[in-house]
């Protein structure tokens, strides 16, 4: 029991740093409109939450049907996976979360998409990082047990992400964007961190199954 609590822990702070929620959360109200009620941001995190959830369940599932039907190895995964997320973590660590698209790029999205699904769920909230982050833990699991840390781990982050979001409007005035930008870069080392260690684990299983 200790281990599956400690394997949840783990992994929920995988997933934290990756969802970068706080940070996230700021992008989120600049691409809403200026006068947003708190029922609006609500029925927003609502259907952003229910949409990475769904997105989850997804690739969690299919995940290994897609490498089987490419045939791709699940170390060449952690490699390029790794790669996203120095990629990812970079982006976040020189991001400004206060960057605001256009007036009329707003007014055109606002028209078009429908904002808490594309392109707050995805990309924004649920990328490629995490894409290959939920493949790359499922194919490292052995149990389950595993399985159900995972499942578990992200349910955690997707209802964090929830409050957070619910209250994006309360933190913006709390924290500051400053506070939620430095929130972020260290979110971003957290991801560089991750990323390096599935690089190097891809690297070096490759390197002895190549040079058997």
């Amino acid at each position: 029991m200790q281990s599956f609590i400690e394997l949840v822990m783990q992994q929920s702070i995988t997933f934290f740093a990756i969802l970068d929620p706080i940070g996230s959360s700021a992008i989120m109200l600049s691409l809403l409109h200026a006068n947003i009620t708190k029922t609006e941001i609500k029925k927003v995190a609502y259907k952003t939450t229910l949409t990475i959830v769904i997105a989850f369940l997804v690739v969690l599932v299919l995940g290994n049907v897609m490498l089987s039907m490419f045939g791709i190895d699940e170390n060449s995964l952690k490699v390029i996976g790794g790669i996203v997320l120095i990629l990812t973590a970079l982006k976040m660590l020189s991001s400004n979360k206060s960057k605001k698209l256009s007036k009329e790029e707003n007014d055109e999205i606002n028209e078009e998409d429908d904002l808490s699904v594309i392109p707050i769920a995805i990309p924004i909230t649920f990328g490629p990082g995490m894409f290959s982050t939920i493949i790359i833990l499922k194919q490292q699991a052995v149990s389950f047990i595993d399985i159900g840390a995972i499942v578990l781990a992200f349910l955690i982050n997707a209802l964090l992400l929830y409050i957070i979001y619910k209250n994006s409007l309360f933190i913006r005035d709390y924290l500051g964007v400053t506070a939620q930008n430095i929130i972020t870069k260290l979110m971003g080392l957290v991801v560089g961190a991750i990323a390096v260690q599935f690089i190097i684990s891809g690297i070096v299983a490759l390197s002895l199954m190549y040079l058997k």
